[in-house]
């Protein structure tokens, strides 16, 4: 038989009446295959090289991601043979592995039954009835959510967890997603929170809501978003934590004290208390838990904390992707002056953590600190250690006019949230102003005496012919005390002896497009033109109303008055300074603002940031204005200046 005698005796058995030829086709078929799988053809088990962006899709293939389910899924199915049984009967075979969770200790089937459940939930949810009856999509949802928890927070899973373990982060994931997806039971899908019982396919859950850490009411919020089910367009930083929990949009109502209806951040944690077991014995029960996504909270969960999932992003910028708020509170206030100025505080106000208040410039708003604040309240220091206020105002009125406003209403401010004076961060707080908001904030921490009044008039205050009650609001305006719980005052792009573009044109087409109010000093117009009259104004100034462009103008006296001023005794002050191009930035300009109007003596630093008039969303400016506020926090040596000819050249100035 010679070396063929192995497949000879293969055949040795085969009957005998097939044949000589027969038996030579099948032996040389046996001879072939080896040569076969030798010279390349595929082999029923082996790789493929795919590259790696593709290996990490299969690698990391979830429930999550498209139509298949986990390789540790996979796992546990075929370790009962229902690989091919779930496609066609998924109820059943989630039935039977909860059935086994309840005997069996293997955390891994929690997580099988946490993306099965998940799984056959997204499936009902494209099918969206059934005979004209709700899928039960929902319930599907809740029980992917009551697994997760289980896998991960049950008893002894902490101490089993293993942080590089691709099933727990999965497992985090399928929880956050499927709590949304499991309270979507009102009209049109919308989230409900609400006490009661709900029955799922494999038992009963009793459900109570715990809203009592939030500083609103539940019942002001007209609809909860889902965070997740929404992309971000606009801003740099995406704001959020890692962590559980469903981070949510909601939709506060429109009252009075919330007159725009502010969206703020919510998150919702389902705490589980017991197991498969109890689910099906009708005894398992679980809380609610409503938080601030302001606060991160660290949640305490069978003695471990467990860090809580929020995105202060997506509620910014869903309530600026309303076009006519850019309007109405932007150029549209500036031409119209139909703005009451205001401090707004986004957050809660939370004691123990210092104020940065953010002040606009002309023509501006709150809304053009949207990055710089987006980005700064992503650190986790700054926001462990400060709050945001925004002031908004009528940026045309004249400028002692909106400076006195802000000087009020950060005094009541102040007053209305520490009454007692017990929170001394309230009194450490730090202005930031670009462009005339920087002139607003030099208004709120210098003394001026009586220079301001002497650079306009020759008559002393008392002397002037001119009723009471105009008497006493141009000393409110004029004779400024600094504010005592102002600390450190950084000024941005701010043309403190003028802007180069105010000339007189300029003022004469901004004057016939602007409206201000009649009423500042005087219902009576010629009472008002009277008083400026008398004061020692240029030519072009006297005898008609005055916009905060003529208060910018670098030929008006009171501006040069107010740059000689120094900032007051126990106040820190830092400049940031836009300059185009890449020349000298001593002699050069921001489009708006010269260098030699921007620059002041007795600043804490000054940085040169290579942008134009509008920087307060440049990198570097942001970038400096953090570092100033991590120094404010600890008296550290400032950051080494970057070298000349990089981006954001820094001079310190002692």
């Amino acid at each position: 038989m010679g070396r063929h005698w192995f497949p000879w005796l293969l055949l040795s058995g085969v009957n005998d009446d097939m044949g000589y030829k027969h038996k030579s086709i099948l032996l040389g078929l046996f001879i072939l295959l080896p040569g076969l799988f030798l010279s390349g053809c595929a082999t029923p088990i082996g790789v493929t090289k795919v590259g790696l962006e593709k290996a990490f899709e299969e690698t990391n293939a979830s429930a999550l991601s498209g139509t298949t389910l986990s390789n540790e899924t996979k796992i546990v199915l075929q370790r009962y043979d229902l690989l091919d049984l779930f496609e066609k009967k998924p109820v059943h075979v989630i039935t039977f592995l909860h059935d086994k969770a309840r005997q069996d200790p293997r955390r891994d089937l929690l997580f099988a039954l946490a993306e099965l459940s998940f799984f056959h939930g997204k499936k009902l949810e494209q099918q969206v009835t059934i005979n004209g009856k709700p899928t039960g999509a929902a319930d599907f949802y809740l029980m992917s959510a009551v697994y997760a928890y289980d896998f991960l927070l049950g008893p002894g899973a902490v101490e089993q967890a293993n942080p590089y373990d691709q099933q727990f982060l999965v497992a985090s994931e399928i929880y956050n997603r499927a709590l949304g997806k499991g309270l979507a039971t009102g009209k049109d899908g919308r989230l409900e929170f609400r006490n009661g019982v709900r029955e799922l396919p494999v038992g009963q859950l009793k459900i109570s809501v715990k809203a009592e850490a939030l500083p609103w009411l539940l019942e002001d919020f007209e609809d909860f978003l889902p965070a997740d089910d929404y992309t971000v367009y606009g801003l740099s930083v995406r704001n959020r934590t890692p962590g559980l929990g469903l981070p949510l949009i909601a939709l506060h109502k429109k009252t009075p004290n919330y007159v725009r209806g502010p969206k703020v951040p919510l998150t919702v944690f389902l705490r589980v208390t017991g197991g498969p077991n109890n689910l099906s014995d009708k005894t398992a029960s679980a809380s609610l838990e409503i938080y601030s996504g302001y606060d991160e909270p660290d949640l305490v969960v069978n003695g471990h904390n467990v860090p809580m999932e929020t995105d202060i992003t997506a509620p910014l910028a869903y309530q600026l992707s309303d076009a006519d708020l850019w309007w109405q509170i932007g150029l549209g206030q500036f031409l119209t002056g139909g703005v009451k100025p205001e401090i707004i505080i986004l957050q809660p106000y939370r004691p123990g953590r210092i104020p940065v208040v953010f002040i606009h410039g002309t023509a501006s708003s709150p809304i053009w600190w949207v990055e710089m604040f987006n980005t700064l309240n992503s650190d986790p220091v700054l926001r462990e250690h400060y709050q945001f206020w925004f002031f908004m105002y009528n940026s045309s009125l004249i400028l002692s006019v909106s400076a006195s406003q802000l000087r009020e209403d950060l005094t009541a401010t102040v007053a209305k949230l520490d009454p007692e004076g017990k929170d001394p961060a309230l009194h450490e707080m730090v202005l930031v102003g670009h462009s005339q908001g920087g002139l607003l904030a030099k208004l709120s921490v210098v003394k001026t005496g009586d220079s301001l009044w002497r650079a306009m008039s020759d008559v002393k205050l008392e002397d002037l012919k001119i009723d009471p009650a105009v008497k006493e609001k141009l000393r409110k305006y004029f004779f400024i005390e600094p504010l005592p719980f102002v600390k450190r005052v950084v000024f941005i792009a701010t043309p403190h002896r003028g802007s180069f573009r105010t000339t007189s044109w300029v003022r004469y087409i901004i004057r016939h497009l602007v409206t201000i109010p009649h009423n500042l000093l005087t219902t009576n117009p010629l009472d008002y033109f009277n008083l400026t009259n008398q004061l020692k104004l240029p030519p072009e100034m006297r005898g008609r109303e005055l916009t905060s462009v003529d208060a910018m103008s670098p030929s008006n006296p009171i501006i040069q008055a107010l740059a000689k001023l120094p900032v007051a005794p126990g106040i820190t002050a830092n400049s940031i300074i836009a300059v185009q191009g890449d020349g000298d930035p001593t002699k050069g300009n921001d489009g708006v603002v010269e260098y030699s109007s921007a620059h002041i003596d007795g600043v804490e630093s000054e940085y040169i940031v290579r942008s134009e008039h509008s920087c307060q969303s440049n990198p570097f400016t942001i970038e400096e204005v953090r570092r100033i506020l991590l120094v404010n926090l600890d008296p550290l040596p400032p950051l080494p200046p970057p070298k000349e000819g990089q981006p954001g050249l820094r001079d310190q100035q002692r």
